[in-house]
């Protein structure tokens, strides 16, 4: 029974009349709630013009009303006075209903999007982490990419700087002898245009047939081509080789969810060949400080840009991993309605794996957080999906987050052991610790479902967050003094009324006066918030 066919019997014995709803579409018009009938009404398909009328029914006249919230329900009532006064509050209890199933039905699709993502990402991490030859790599990559998307033939060209040609380094559906290379400038080949315009090529318009399909003997005309992309952080990203995808399983189409899908790991599927093509190349000591750079962009490119929470939120972060690869993070995550949740993460100890855990942890947040409301239940699940992980390394993770509703005035969070999470009041200037409210992630036995989170009052744009690592806390002058937690308040006191930006920077300028420059042993994360 669905949540419509349980609420019509309760609004009926609430207005004492008898209710139905009835849905129009491709099949007909048919009741999907209320008492079952043998009659059907002639009622426009789609909504008609939007606005409610009057029918005659065996039954006697009704008033059948459009639900705004789906343009292809109406709400049928008897038309008579007592029900005219009332007929509003129930139309507007069954839009409410109908909008709620369909975000629902949105947030289940969204999270199904991006469980391939987290599958790829997850598979990319371990190439990225093993040491493999070219090949190898390309051939794992392209496998993984076309099972997603649904391709029975892809190739994967990467760029020969030596040569200046694409060169095919895997296939999948076809034998790789059977591909020449390909000329940068090429004017026909789609591989060769996606390469030097680094935009994807896909579909062709309707009537036209697939670039190459005559003589590849291509099944159907649906193709993409996917510039592979990398660049250094600060650096501008370049195309690396392309991606190609043909010979649907489905529909022969490529959809935007397709393409969406295999740009966004464009990036590191580039770092993934990079670090591949460093390992054929040089297996000395440069292969190993090569692997830690990609290993380190890969980090800084999973972390969100401020911007992701464009007006609801003022944000400056920063993190600077330390020499080997660095297990902190932070995450930003736009809500329903105006909430905004941050969250900041230090991983135990430094290398791949704990690389590794920081993407995982990154990737799994933001589902979640979308999936439940109370930050405890957050950090609960969280624990789930890493566990296996977490034992295996014998690592674990100290992780604060939080939820700010500003129009209810109100902060709830979760700290998972992480002790420099802080609130800076923007009336009084007065410092407030938000105290642990469990175990790290890994370290001991899980609290239990439903422990309870932590709840501040909040004043929106007034009030500033504090998070930081203890890299920066703890990072140590000539002399062996300590940073410390008091330096970093005062900047955040004192600059309140200023924006999250000049408050990190004056505290970055303070730290790298007091370290003189050296480099530092420890991840160093700062994110300052006004919501």
């Amino acid at each position: 029974m669905t949540k419509l066919e349980r609420l019509v019997p309760a609004l009926e014995q609430l207005a004492g009349v008898p209710l139905r709803v009835w849905r129009t579409d491709a099949a007909g018009v048919r009741a999907v709630a209320g008492t079952p009938v043998t009659w059907t009404p002639e009622l426009p398909r789609r909504g008609g013009d939007g606005s409610g009328r009057r029918l005659e029914t065996p039954a006697g006249p009704a008033w059948f009303e459009p639900v705004r919230g789906a343009d292809d329900l109406w709400l049928e009532a008897p038309y008579d006075d007592r029900v005219n006064g009332i007929r509003a509050n129930v139309a507007e209890a069954v839009d409410c209903l109908a909008e709620a199933e369909r975000e629902a039905a949105q947030v289940a699709a969204e999270l199904s999007d991006r469980y391939e993502e987290i599958d790829l990402v997850y598979t990319i991490s371990e190439i990225l982490g093993h040491t493999i030859r070219l090949d190898e790599a390309a051939r794992r990559i392209l496998q993984e990419v076309a099972t997603v998307v649904g391709a029975r033939r892809a190739t994967l060209f990467v760029l020969d700087p030596e040569r200046h040609l694409l060169r095919l380094v895997a296939a999948k559906g076809m034998l790789t002898n059977e591909v020449d290379p390909i000329e940068l400038d090429d004017p026909v080949s789609v591989t060769a245009r996606a390469y030097r315009e680094m935009r994807i090529q896909s579909n062709p318009p309707a009537g036209a047939a697939m670039p190459g399909s005559a003589e590849r003997n291509y099944r159907g005309r649906a193709f993409l081509s996917v510039p592979v992309m990398y660049g250094a952080p600060g650096d501008q990203a370049r195309p690396i080789g392309v991606i190609n995808l043909t010979d649907r399983t489905g529909p022969d189409t490529f959809s935007a969810g397709d393409r969406k899908l295999v740009a966004a790991i464009a990036n590191q599927v580039g770092a993934a060949i990079e670090n591949a093509r460093l390992v054929t190349r040089d297996l000395g000591q440069q292969r190993v400080r090569r692997e830690l750079e990609l290993a380190h962009d890969l980090q800084l490119k999973l972390l969100p840009s401020p911007s992701v929470l464009g007006a609801k939120a003022e944000v400056a972060a920063r993190c600077r991993p330390a020499d080997s690869v660095g297990g902190d993070f932070y995450n930003l995550l736009r809500l329903h309605g105006d909430r905004v949740g941050v969250m900041i993460g230090d991983v135990s100890s430094h290398g791949f794996g704990a690389a590794l855990i920081m993407a995982l942890a990154m990737a799994a947040s933001g589902i979640h957080a979308e999936a439940a409301n109370a930050p405890g239940q957050v950090l609960y699940d969280l624990e789930a999906s890493l566990s296996e992980e977490l034992a295996r390394t014998e690592m674990y993770l100290s992780l604060f987050y939080a939820v700010i509703d500003p129009a209810a005035g109100v902060l709830v969070y979760a700290n998972a052991g992480h002790p420099h999470a802080f609130i800076v009041r923007g009336e009084s200037g007065a410092v407030q610790r938000l105290e642990a409210t469990r175990t790290p992630l890994g370290l001991g036995p899980r609290p239990p479902v439903g422990a309870a989170d932590g709840a501040e009052s909040w004043r929106r744009r007034e009030d500033v967050l504090c998070l930081v690592t203890d890299g920066i806390v703890d990072a140590t002058s000539e002399s062996n003094g300590r940073f410390g937690e008091d330096r970093i308040l005062n900047h955040v006191r004192t600059l309140r009324h200023q924006s999250a930006q000049q408050m990190l920077e004056a505290i970055f300028a303070d730290l790298a006066a007091f370290t003189g420059g050296a480099p530092s042993s420890d991840d160093r994360t700062l994110l300052i918030a006004k919501v």
